[in-house]
C-alpha cells in the first residue's frame, strides 16, 4: 500500500507530484539539489524536500531513486531521454523496480491502473515519481496531475 511520494521537485512531472500530494495531504518528501533549485527558480518550502549537498541535479535523482522502493517516469513521448533516461538508469543500479508511462503509448489498462497494478506488484510504499520537465515536454505537467490524482 502506497503510503509516501518522494520527488525532485523540477518544474514538470516532478513538481506536478508534489502539488498532488499536498493538495491531498498525503505524505511526501524526497531530495533536490542544493539551493532548493529548479528551473522555475527555488523550490518552495512547502514541499518537504531536503537538499543534497550538490547543487548537480543528477545526485538529486539518483538519491530519489536509491531512497524509494521504485520509480515510475512520466514522458509525454515513447522514449524515455535525457534526466528521465538517467532515472531509470539509477533504478536499474539501486535494482529498484520502475515503471516507464508514456502518454504516447496508454495501453490497454490506461495509465492509472497500470501504476496502481505496479505498486500492487512490487509493493511499493515510497514511490519515487519523476520524468519530463514542463519546457522539454509541454503538458507533463497536467498530465501527471491527472493521472496521480486518481492514484493517491
Amino acid at each position: 500500500m502506497l503510503q509516501r511520494i518522494h520527488s525532485g521537485g523540477q518544474t514538470g512531472a516532478d513538481i506536478a507530484a508534489l502539488e498532488i500530494a499536498l493538495e491531498k495531504g498525503f505524505p511526501h518528501g524526497g531530495w533536490c539539489p542544493k539551493g532548493r533549485r529548479s528551473l522555475a527558480g527555488p523550490i518552495p518550502n512547502c514541499y518537504a524536500l531536503h537538499e543534497t549537498p550538490s547543487e548537480d541535479y543528477l545526485q538529486r535523482t539518483e538519491w530519489n531513486a536509491r531512497d524509494s522502493d521504485g520509480t515510475v517516469v512520466f514522458t509525454i513521448a515513447a522514449k524515455a531521454s535525457g534526466g528521465s533516461l538517467r532515472t531509470i538508469d539509477y533504478a536499474r543500479k539501486h535494482r529498484k523496480p520502475w515503471l516507464h508511462l508514456s502518454r504516447e503509448n496508454p495501453g490497454h489498462k490506461g495509465f492509472s491502473c497500470r501504476l496502481v497494478h505496479f505498486i500492487e506488484e512490487h509493493g511499493i510504499k515510497t514511490l519515487n515519481i519523476a520524468g519530463s520537465r514542463e519546457s522539454k515536454e509541454p503538458g507533463i505537467h497536467h498530465w501527471v496531475r491527472e493521472v496521480l490524482g486518481q492514484v493517491i
